[in-house]
């Protein structure tokens, strides 16, 4: 999940309460009523110690929620229990660095909307509070929950912005990003025509239980971008490098006791690496180090420098955090991400929670040794509440009604 930070306004327990109750690991592929049934539980317990709930009003919640029939109508959680359960879903999330600002995530409750044009709308919305020119602030969106048929809204896009991949050229090379190739055909062949260049943002691709998806560009100015320049390098900003300001990820399902919120675009912001290292240095995406080697005086093979590639990657990552900075663009780098990461960590042992955390998502991928998370083993515990992956929405049989 993509690096978030904010100003730090945690309240933690302090040491010597009692331990929080263990979160759920039920699996989220279950539907079955006694497991949605037993995460609902745990959940409202979890929510009655660390809200500071009564034994009564915990007791009246309980009673109050559906029992375990199959015909039992689905859990709806309380504006309180939304909120919470959004942000102990990111504090859970064992593949997101980012965990020290969790409980300073925003939550904006849509559940009344499922018509693609409302659902659009009101993306704009979540996009211009979440990017808050370059100040970029933590946010989730939920949309309508699924419900006993499935997901009643869906958004095809992983992320909200994203580049148009079309494919090898005839010279071999490949235009725009290839993550996003198979998107690009979906969305080419629902009547959206790019401009045919590296950086053309997609549209988003919004569907409704029984209907066909809908397509709808994006306006003007909406999306933040970031022309790429290095500090030393003056050569750099002809390489006509970009990249978008605010991660929003798209396609996840929150999971909050039990309920499922297919539609719940989330975002942080980004760690360096993210873009430098992955999405603008990985082969499979614009794999542009080979071109950096050229400009620097190694071309990809020479052995007059042994690591010369790794210099082209420092050199990358380097233009990625000035030029965010220059602009005004909230960005952190591996180094501090690990750091807070590790502060994280330790507030959640005084406060009686074990971290749950995927070691080959949390080490970033430069420098890896070179940071504290390396050096630590993590597991991923697969709590719930938590951002689940789920099947593309293209594929998903419960979107045809």
């Amino acid at each position: 999940m993509p690096e978030a930070s904010t100003e730090n306004r945690d309240i933690h327990h302090t040491e010597g309460v009692a331990a929080a109750p263990t979160p759920s690991a039920i699996p989220a592929s279950t539907t079955s009523p006694d497991r949605s049934g037993e995460e609902r539980r745990e959940f409202l317990a979890l929510c009655a110690h660390e809200l500071s709930w009564s034994e009564e009003f915990l007791r009246e919640r309980l009673e109050s929620t559906p029992e375990e029939r199959a015909d039992a109508p689905p859990y709806a959680p309380s504006p309180a229990e939304l909120r919470h359960g959004a942000r102990v879903a990111w504090r859970n999330n064992a593949r997101c660095i980012g965990r020290l600002f969790w409980s300073s995530l925003q939550v904006r409750d849509r559940r009344d909307l499922h018509r693609p044009a409302a659902v659009a709308e009101d993306l704009r919305e979540h996009v211009r509070i979440a990017t808050n020119r370059g100040q970029i602030r933590p946010l989730v969106t939920l949309y309508a929950p699924a419900d006993a048929r499935g997901s009643r809204v869906r958004i095809w896009n992983h992320q909200l912005f994203g580049y148009a991949g079309y494919g090898r050229q005839p010279d071999g090379s490949y235009l725009g990003d290839p993550k996003n190739e198979t998107f690009t055909r979906l969305a080419r062949e629902l009547g959206w025509e790019g401009a045919g260049t590296r950086f053309d943002l997609l549209p988003w691709i919004i569907q409704e239980r029984g209907r066909p998806p809908e397509l709808f560009p994006l306006p003007e100015g909406l999306c933040l971008e970031v022309p790429l320049r290095h500090p030393r390098l003056s050569w750099f900003a002809g390489l006509g490098l970009r990249w978008y300001a605010v991660p929003i990820l798209s396609d996840r399902n929150l999971r909050i006791g039990g309920a499922d919120f297919p539609a719940a675009p989330f975002n942080g912001w980004y760690m360096g690496t993210e873009i430098g290292s992955r999405d603008l240095g990985d082969e499979g995406r614009y794999d542009v180090l080979p071109e950096l080697l050229q400009r620097m005086g190694s071309p990809e093979g020479s052995s007059r420098e042994r690591l010369a590639k790794d210099r082209a990657l420092v050199e990358l990552n380097e233009a990625v955090l000035h030029s965010f900075s220059e602009d005004g663009v909230r960005i952190v780098d591996h180094h501090r991400a690990s750091s807070e990461f590790l502060r994280f960590a330790e507030k959640e042992r005084q406060a009686g929670r074990l971290v749950s955390g995927r070691w080959s998502w949390l080490v970033p991928p430069l420098s890896g040794s070179a940071t504290g998370v390396f050096h630590r083993g993590w597991k991923d515990r697969r709590w719930r509440p938590d951002y689940l992956p789920q099947t593309p929405a293209w594929e998903d049989a419960g979107l045809r009604g």
